[in-house]
Parts: structure tokens; sequence; C-alpha cells
């Protein structure tokens, strides 16, 4: 018959609530990482800054800028083209901010989730 050592159950419960410990305070920081992308902003640009477009890392766009020689009446094609470029050129920026910030974060668990 198998015996059940007091001091390995003790050992478990120590771990384990080490580990509840850990996840709440992983929890706690990816919440705060979160926050601050929320807050950051990032501007990408086309047509050598002709178009701007500025958005958080949460990918809300708060401002888009444009200079009036981008504005061509017999072209707004290239002006259409220039925006989405923008506007990927800000995402693309915004990706890399939220991998910096979140990546230590995602992995720190250990594979646990």
């Amino acid at each position: 018959m198998a015996k059940f050592g007091g001091g390995n159950f003790g050992g478990g419960m120590g771990n384990m609530q080490n580990l509840i410990k850990q996840a709440q305070q992983m929890q706690q920081q990816m919440q705060k990482a979160q926050e601050e992308l929320a807050e950051t902003e990032v501007t990408g640009s086309a047509g050598n800054g002709l178009v701007e477009v500025t958005m958080t890392c949460k990918k809300e766009i708060t401002a888009v800028s444009i200079k009036p020689e981008a504005v061509d009446l017999d072209d707004l094609e290239m002006l259409e083209d220039l925006i989405v470029a923008a506007f990927n050129d800000a995402s693309s920026q915004a990706d890399e901010e939220t991998k910096e910030k979140m990546g230590p974060l995602a992995g720190g668990m250990g594979g646990m989730f």
C-alpha cells in the first residue's frame, strides 16, 4: 500500500500557492502593459510625410494628416493609396510596440496556460 508523506503534500501546496501568486502578478503586469499600449501612440507615414496616420497601439486611429500637395483631384487613387500605406506603417509600428511590451509576459508562464 502506498504511503503519503506529510512533508511532500505540504511542499506541493506551497508550490501551488507560489504558482497562483506568480499567475496573479503576471496578470497584473499584463493589465498594466495593456493599459500602457492603449495610451501609446505611433505615427505611420507615406509619400515622404505627405500623409500621416496616428493611432494607439490598440489600433484606434487618433489623427490623420494630409498635406495639401498630396491632394490631386485628378488622381484621388494616389491619395487613397498613401492613406492605406500610412495606416499600414502605423499598424506595423503598433504591432512592434505590442510585441515589445507583451512578449516577455506572453511566454512568462513557461507554457502553463
